[in-house]
């Protein structure tokens, strides 16, 4: 637990500039997907998100959470989210086309992130080791929150990826005493429901891109290597620190 809000501290220190520039970007690119909802936009989002997800992937799990045991397997996750979203830049396969039907619970989860520093000073916490809006949480948060608002037509992949980032969060809450996270499993396990309600099972007949059975055993395999090192890594560092 002293070695996981140590690394966070070192993080926010050493990168505010770079995650102000982030969160300005985010707001650029969503103010943009409002006004200007065309192929423009939804390039400059996928880059935002291709970007970022690089940037947690790289600057946060593997050079500032390098004290902890499972920062390789984290950073592999976010990478393969990463390339995800590369891929989809270049497929077109999400649309980002506006679907209002739970514009407010998506609404929220947008602007959820800037809750997360608040909840840390809310229960007397201190910059820098408080959580930031440009953390692994808070940027799922986000994703997930425009891709409710603006997708009709979404990358299965990508959520399912996200659905299983929020159960990780789920046990972060216990094992390193981060309520904050509670924000992440309140909102998005709703948020994502809905995505498996109106667009996978609607769909399981459809073509989809990747199969569904073939992204059934790349999910799987993916999510059982995670959670085999996760839970290990996780386990060791307790022992460590207790």
């Amino acid at each position: 637990m002293e070695t996981f809000w140590k690394t966070i501290g070192l993080y926010n220190a050493s990168t505010w500039p770079y995650q102000l520039a982030f969160i300005a970007l985010a707001i650029v690119c969503t103010l943009f997907m409002a006004f200007r909802p065309d192929r423009r936009s939804t390039v400059c989002m996928k880059l935002f998100f291709v970007a970022v997800y690089l940037w947690i992937a790289v600057a946060y799990f593997y050079v500032y959470c390098s004290e902890r045991s499972y920062n390789i397997v984290m950073a592999l996750f976010w990478g393969v989210l990463a390339v995800s979203w590369l891929w989809d830049l270049f497929s077109g396969y999400t649309t980002f086309q506006r679907h209002a039907k739970y514009k407010t619970l998506a609404r929220l989860l947008i602007f959820m992130p800037f809750f997360y520093p608040l909840a840390s000073l809310w229960r007397g916490m201190a910059f820098p080791e408080i959580t930031s809006p440009v953390m692994p949480c808070s940027v799922v948060v986000f994703t997930i929150g425009i891709l409710l608002l603006y997708s009709d037509k979404i990358n299965l992949f990508i959520v399912l990826l996200l659905c299983h980032w929020s159960l990780i969060g789920l046990s972060k809450t216990f094992f390193f005493n981060i309520p904050e996270d509670y924000l992440l499993a309140s909102s998005s396990v709703p948020a994502l429901y809905l995505f498996f309600k109106e667009y996978y099972f609607r769909n399981i007949t459809a073509a989809t891109k990747p199969t569904v059975r073939g992204m059934n055993w790349l999910l799987l395999a993916i999510c059982i290597g995670v959670g085999i090192v996760l839970m290990t890594s996780m386990f060791t560092e307790l022992a460590r620190d207790f």
